[in-house]
């Protein structure tokens, strides 16, 4: 797994005093880009292919409180499309004690800059999948699976 030390900010931290939502989030985006970018899958990758990632979908399972000090982040590959369209990136939050905090499953996929649809990996960016950490139940992901919470957009007619 892909690991990534933080130094927990006063500005981290929320009215309990305690590590924030939005925190996590940000640790999570940093992280996930660091391991890309130390991979050869940086903006300068992205931006030549004119490429970008879009998040479908966080999920955070908080266990436990982070009240200050460091925190550490992983990294793992959950499930790709065989095209390298869609993805679900896993991270787990730390103490540094080891002690398991929060755990976070995205979802999301790549798209074209140009036409905002998604898009499949260009080949020379499919090589981080076979360099990327992998969970214990990574998977083929299809594009129903992206879906799999059964959430719909559902508009306001004015």
């Amino acid at each position: 797994m892909y690991l990534k030390k933080f130094e927990i900010r006063w500005n981290d931290l929320d009215a309990n005093r305690h590590l924030a939502n939005s925190a996590y989030i940000q640790y999570m985006s940093h992280t996930r880009m660091s391991y890309l970018s130390e991979n050869g899958f940086d903006h300068k990758a992205m931006a030549k292919h004119r490429i970008g990632p879009v998040v479908f979908h966080e999920h955070v399972y908080y266990f436990k409180e982070s009240l200050g000090g460091q925190i550490l982040v992983t990294f793992e590959l959950g499930g790709i499309s065989e095209d390298g369209r869609f993805f679900r990136f896993v991270h787990n939050f730390y103490n540094e004690n080891g002690i398991n905090l929060a755990y976070c499953e995205m979802q999301g996929a790549w798209i074209d800059l140009n036409t905002r649809s998604t898009v499949p990996l260009p080949d020379e960016l499919m090589r981080f999948v076979d360099t990327s950490p992998k969970t214990e139940d990574f998977k083929l992901l299809t594009k129903e699976d992206m879906r799999s919470g059964g959430r719909k957009p559902v508009d306001i007619i004015f």
